[in-house]
């Protein structure tokens, strides 16, 4: 798989009828290898790692429904009173980060209310605040650490 815009972290792999599966910390099972996985794996390790935030706080790839429509958003983390602090939406390092990358995930939290939206895809990495108030994101260098 591709070097990507993350610090170096140990996986666990497993081989099955020729696929590759990436152990997934979070889900607690193994899952299929694709470039999109590859990426949402490092950014769980970075929240985790780089960021502190326990593992405990961090959801993967679950449904919500947007508009009537069934959607699944790639990781989510909240806050201790079970509020969402950060969304985040993984893409392909092949895929370009466009204006569409962060509309989705605007829709996304019209549902979900994260107070930090992440778009990444492993090469390059957006971090927004929302301001609910201005109905508007605006984009920071980094998103904080978690706080006890």
């Amino acid at each position: 798989m591709q070097k990507l815009n993350f610090s170096t972290y140990s996986f666990r792999f497993k081989s099955n009828e020729n696929k590759i599966s990436i152990f997934d910390c979070i889900r607690k099972k193994f899952v299929i290898l694709q470039p999109e996985e590859w990426v949402r794996q490092h950014c769980v390790q970075f929240l985790i790692h780089e960021k502190n935030y326990p593992k405990s706080l961090i959801n993967v790839e679950k449904e919500l429904i947007v508009n009537n429509l069934k959607k699944r958003y790639d990781i989510v983390v909240f806050n201790t009173d079970g509020s969402i602090h950060l969304i985040v939406e993984c893409k392909a390092p092949n895929i370009a980060i466009k204006q569409s990358t962060f509309d989705q995930i605007a829709r996304y939290n019209l549902v979900l209310n994260a107070s930090y939206l992440m778009v990444t895809n492993g090469l390059n990495h957006y971090y927004c605040q929302m301001d609910f108030k201005k109905e508007c994101y605006n984009f920071l260098r980094d998103i904080p650490s978690y706080a006890t």
